[in-house]
Formats: structure tokens, C-alpha cells, sequence
């Protein structure tokens, strides 16, 4: 069947090639109506996990059960529910709440919203996600960034405290428009859109946001009444150090006190993961330990400011505040969007982080609409924006939670906070939600990240670095944003400057691999074989034409230089091109036209079937004549060299 054939060509390169004598036939794909094309095309972008397929061959009945149980998964799992998945959840239930409890406080003040709504939040929202969420693990409540994102955009533009009443209907309303984004990005199945908020992108915003959360805390840590609204690190440190009269010795001790004791049980849960429980409930030990000190030494504490006083009570209805009318609404929808779209990606992130760890999976489509409905429900009983909390579910991943009713325990336990317990925290002093809030932020810093990036890939690293630095100097927003286009600027760079390499012989086998990668590659005299690395299409068509020509023109400088055999043949590999469109059909064309000019011929190998389909429908093939489509670059070099006569 095959023969080898090996000729020196020089005094440097030898080749060794096998010349095949059969050669195979590239087919097209199978044919399909333009109806069928049309609606796999469809169905891959939309629907690739294909999630109708538990419907296919039931009964009417069963269809309709089905279908109750994708929208409410409580349905799938409530039946098999038992006492022992009971007592596991009723214990991760209570232990996420001693930690949601103070965080909710912390969170509503970090999104200047009264402590209240923090608890509003915790109750009403993570109810709703036991109905509706797929993850078994997830819980939910108000999260950092999402309250740092809604509290640093509305305050901007309107003052939480010489306006309250206003800023609270904004924060009512954007929850509103941030569950309608959600919901909607659920339904019509695209979640790939907060794909484009980058692993980067995430990493250098969420750490310069820890550290402009940190920083303003520095107003509670040192007891500071007059502070600077604005959320640049500039303007913060200013604020701090021209105000040092009206810092407290009284405030800034007890703080770095409780603040070094949150730190150390971080510490010790991140050494040993078994007492995950002693970081969960320091927050609610310190809420408790400092309510209790400022009311006995309260004759001495007196520049320690406190919560106060917070009414009794579940979540009032809230749906006639919202506003959809007046000079706001742009800036309560753009807050809703920038606060969803983060918010499900945190949410979304870590559901499938703890799915993994028990081996199932979570339907990223169906947690938006959970999430969403979430939201649009929680904006109009009191709640601002939540989502799933990365802390918090990564306490009850570790407190043995087995299923999402661990949520509705916690809810429960915030319920009763609210029926009986909120007279306690009249004396809880603020500053201890500031180290609470410092603690939790603190996590954000992801450094080793930064590190990673740094070592595999550089462009990444400047994307971090360049959300980083445009979050704490310029505004949280415009960081996010600027982070957000630098990702689209690299989209674009891969798309328009696609990688193009020279394939070179791996000697004594049918292998082409890339000359400047493997050393033992080489080049095949007469022939230059080039392998495109992307989709052709109208954002590169024409690079890749100029990129070419300059291929084949460096390739005559070097046998010039070398006194090689002369270059006759240049075969395109495209294997890895996924996907062409007119304008890379005509850069094809346009390429072999200049090549024939200067008497080259050019041939193609192995095109992908969607390649393949619109070379053959465009008649570009025709071009190309019988002998100018191989299956491998083995048999297109062994096929030419025997027909005309070229020795390799």
C-alpha cells in the first residue's frame, strides 16, 4: 500500500515522508433545508443542553408533571425528602443564619440603606429560592458587591440621608429592574452575556471594590460623623485624615479589638476547614459580646455610636413605592442592570462551585429566572438586591446542608429576629458592623489569582489590574466598565488577529505540527504548509489575506537564503477553521488569484463541514479544479509530488 521515499535535499534538511497512493475523498455534510439548518443553529446557541429532553416519549401527564418540576425543583427532590436530610438542613439552616443576621445589617448600612432591609432581605428572598433554585447548596441573601454596586450608583445621584425616602424608592426599584433583567435573561436562555464578564475582569473589580469598601469603613472604625460620599480611594483617604478631630479612641479600640478577633477565626477556618463553624458564628458572637459591653460600660461608651432603635415586625409591603416614571428611572434601571448582571454571576458561580463538589449539576438558565423572580417578588415586600452568597454557601456546603429547605430554616430564624429579637440590638454599635464588613471584603482579595494571572497570561493580568486601579481611582462603575471593554478589546484582537503557523514533518510519520513549537518539525521542500487557527470571517478575512502573502513571501527569502529547492505549492490547513462566512470565501479566492499570478498553486485541506458546505454552494471549489481538495496534508504533499515529479 505505501512505500517510503527519502532524498536528501541538502547539506542541512532531510525530509522523510510516506507517499500514500490512495487518496481519499473530502464529502460534504450530509444535506439539510434551509428550515433545518436554521433550527440547529438555533438549538446550539440556545438550547445545548437540550433540557426538553426528559419530555420526549412521555405521556401527556407526565409531560405536564415534568414541566411543574423544571419551574419548581422543590417538586423533584420534596418527594424523596426524609427525616435525616431534615436534621442536616435544620442544623446548616441555623448555622448560615448566625452568620446572615449580621451581615444583613452590614450589608443594607454598606448599601446606605437602614439595617432593617439587610434583615428584609435574609427572609422573604431565600424562601422563594427553595421553591425555585436547582442548587441544593446555595444561600441566599444580600452580598457585598452587589450592595456596594447599589449603594455607590444611587448615591452618587441622589442622598441617602437628605433624600431617604427617595433613595429608598430608587433601591426598591432597581431591585425590581435588576429581577426583570434576571428573569428575562433566563427565559430567553442568555446567560452567556455575563459570560463576558471575564474571570480578570471579576478579580481586579472585586478586589478594588474590597478595597474601597474597607477604606469607607474607616468612618465607622474611628467614629467619624462628616465623610465623604464619593468611593475614590483619593477623596476617602482625604476624608479621613482631615477629619482626625472627630475620631474616637473609645470606637477605634473596640473595633480593631473585634476586628482582630473576626480575622483570627478567618484565619483558623481557612488552616482547618473542619471548624468552618468558628468563622460562621464570630460574627454573631461579636454582635452579641459588643451589644452586651456597650450596655453595661454604656455611662462610658457614650461616643460609640449605636444602631438604635429598629422596629418590630415582617416585611412591609413595598410595591407602591416603586417608580416607573420621573428624571430617575434611567438611573434605577442602569443600577438594576449593573447590580443583576453581577450579582448572577457571583450567584451562578457559586452554585456551580458547590454542585461540583457533590457531583450534579445546576441549570444556569433556570437559577436566573429563580434568581430573577427572586428579586422582582423580594422588590416589592422590602428587599433589596440578593443573590447567592459565596461565604454563606460555602458555610452551608460545609455545615451539612443536603437541600435548599436549609434556606427556609434560616429564613425562619431571621423571622423570628424580626417578630422578637431586634429590641436587643439597640446598643449594638456600628463600628462592629464596619469590622464585620471589613472581614467579608477581605476575602474578596484574591491575590493569588493576580498571580496566576500574571504567570499564564500577561494580557490578563493587565485586565486585572486595569478594573483594580479603575475601580479605587476613578468609580466603581467606570472600573467595571473600563474592565468590561479591555475583555471585548482582547474578543476582538483574538477575532481579528487569528494565529497563523507553519506546519512542518514530524520525520517517519503523517504528523504536521507547528515548526516553532516541536523542534524536530520540518519544513517540506516545494512546499509551504499553513494551518489558520480561527473562523475566517469579515473581521479577519482581510488580515489573514495580507498575512498570507507575507507568509509566502518570508518563505521565498529563506530558500533564497538557504539555497533550498524553489517554494511551488502552498496548502492551506484548515481544520481549525470552525466557521467561514462570504467575506473569507472571497479572501480564499482572492488568495489563490495572486498566487496563480506568481505561479504558486494553492490547495486545501481538510475544511470542517460547515466550511466545506459553503465552499462547495459559493462554487469556490470550482476554482480549485479536481486536485486542489485533500483530506490530509500527508496525501496532498504525497499526491502533488508524484504528479509533478517533486522530490521531498
Amino acid at each position: 500500500m505505501a512505500g517510503r521515499s527519502s532524498t536528501k535535499v541538502d547539506d542541512v534538511h532531510e525530509t522523510s515522508i510516506t507517499i500514500e497512493e490512495e487518496i481519499h475523498k473530502v464529502c460534504l455534510p450530509p444535506n439539510k433545508t434551509i428550515f433545518q439548518s436554521i433550527k440547529h443553529n438555533f438549538s446550539e446557541i440556545f438550547f445545548p443542553d437540550d433540557p426538553l429532553h426528559k419530555f420526549k416519549n412521555q405521556k401527556p401527564s407526565k409531560k405536564f408533571l415534568l414541566g411543574l418540576q423544571y419551574f419548581f425543583p422543590i417538586l423533584e427532590w420534596g418527594s424523596e425528602y426524609s427525616f435525616k436530610l431534615l436534621k442536616s438542613d435544620v442544623i446548616s439552616g441555623l448555622t448560615i443564619a448566625s452568620l446572615a443576621i449580621p451581615q444583613g445589617i452590614s450589608y443594607a448600612k454598606l448599601a446606605n440603606l437602614p439595617p432593617l432591609y439587610g434583615l428584609y432581605s435574609s427572609f422573604v428572598p431565600p424562601l422563594l429560592y427553595a421553591v425555585l433554585g436547582s442548587s441544593r447548596h446555595l444561600a441566599v441573601g444580600p452580598v457585598s458587591i452587589a450592595s456596594l454596586i447599589m449603594g455607590s450608583m444611587l448615591k452618587g445621584v441622589v442622598s441617602p440621608t437628605e433624600e431617604p425616602t427617595l433613595y429608598l424608592k430608587l433601591a426598591l426599584t432597581s431591585t425590581f429592574f435588576a429581577g426583570v433583567f434576571q428573569t428575562s435573561l433566563g427565559l430567553l436562555r442568555l446567560g452567556f452575556i455575563i459570560d463576558f464578564l471575564s474571570k480578570p475582569t471579576l478579580t481586579g473589580f472585586t478586589a478594588g471594590a474590597a478595597v474601597i469598601v474597607g477604606l469607607q469603613q474607616l468612618k465607622g472604625m474611628l467614629g467619624i460623623t462628616n465623610f465623604t460620599p464619593k468611593m475614590q480611594i483619593v477623596n476617602v483617604l482625604f476624608s479621613v485624615f482631615s477629619n482626625t478631630k472627630e475620631w474616637s479612641w473609645q470606637t477605634l479600640v473596640m473595633g480593631m479589638c473585634f476586628l482582630i478577633f473576626l480575622l483570627a477565626t478567618r484565619h483558623i477556618s481557612i488552616k482547618k476547614p473542619h471548624l468552618f463553624w468558628i468563622s460562621a458564628a464570630a460574627p454573631l458572637a461579636s454582635v452579641i459580646l459588643s451589644t452586651v459591653l456597650v450596655y453595661v460600660l454604656r455611662a462610658h461608651t457614650s461616643a460609640i455610636s449605636t444602631i438604635g432603635h429598629l422596629s418590630t415586625g415582617l416585611n412591609p409591603p413595598s410595591a407602591n413605592m416603586l417608580s416607573f416614571s420621573g428624571t430617575h428611572l434611567a438611573l434605577a434601571v442602569k443600577t438594576g442592570i449593573v447590580s443583576g448582571i453581577l450579582s448572577l454571576t457571583e450567584g451562578i458561580a457559586a452554585g456551580r462551585t458547590f454542585a461540583s463538589l457533590r457531583n450534579y449539576q445546576i441549570d444556569g438558565n433556570k437559577e436566573m429566572i429563580a434568581i430573577g423572580v427572586m428579586n422582582m417578588a423580594g422588590s416589592c415586600t422590602s428587599c433589596y438586591v440578593t443573590t447567592g452568597s459565596f461565604s454563606r454557601s460555602a458555610v452551608n456546603f460545609n455545615a451539612g446542608a443536603q437541600t435548599a429547605v436549609s434556606n427556609i430554616f434560616m429564613a425562619a430564624t431571621v423571622m423570628i429576629t424580626l417578630l422578637f429579637l431586634l429590641p436587643l440590638f439597640y446598643f449594638t454599635p456600628n463600628v462592629i458592623l464596619a469590622a464585620i464588613i471589613i472581614t467579608a471584603v477581605i476575602g474578596l482579595i484574591n491575590y493569588q489569582q493576580v498571580i496566576k494571572f500574571w504567570r499564564v497570561d500577561k494580557f490578563d493580568f493587565m485586565t486585572c489590574l486595569i478594573a483594580f486601579f479603575g475601580v479605587i481611582f476613578l468609580s466603581v462603575q467606570m472600573g467595571l466598565a473600563i474592565a468590561v471593554g479591555v475583555s471585548i478589546f482582547k474578543i476582538l484582537m483574538n477575532v481579528t488577529r487569528p494565529t497563523t503557523v507553519v506546519l512542518g514533518n514530524i520525520p517517519g510519520t503523517q504528523i504536521f505540527q507547528n515548526v516553532g513549537r516541536y523542534g524536530d518539525a520540518t519544513r517540506v521542500p516545494s512546499f509551504l504548509v499553513l494551518a489558520i487557527e480561527s473562523p475566517i470571517c469579515f473581521a479577519n478575512s482581510a488580515y489573514l489575506q495580507e498575512r498570507i502573502l507575507r507568509w509566502v513571501r518570508e518563505e521565498e527569502e529563506r530558500i533564497l537564503a538557504n539555497k533550498e529547492q524553489e517554494l511551488k505549492t502552498i496548502i492551506l490547513d484548515l481544520t481549525a477553521v470552525t466557521a467561514i462566512d462570504t467575506n473569507g470565501l472571497e479572501a480564499i479566492v482572492e488568495i489563490r488569484k495572486m498566487l496563480d499570478k506568481r505561479s504558486y498553486k494553492l490547495v486545501l485541506v481538510n475544511p470542517v463541514g460547515q466550511v466545506m458546505e459553503k465552499l462547495e454552494t459559493s462554487k469556490t471549489l470550482k476554482l480549485f479544479g479536481e486536485k486542489g481538495l485533500y483530506l490530509t496534508v500527508g496525501e496532498a504533499i504525497a499526491d502533488i509530488s508524484k504528479r509533478f515529479k517533486i522530490q521531498v
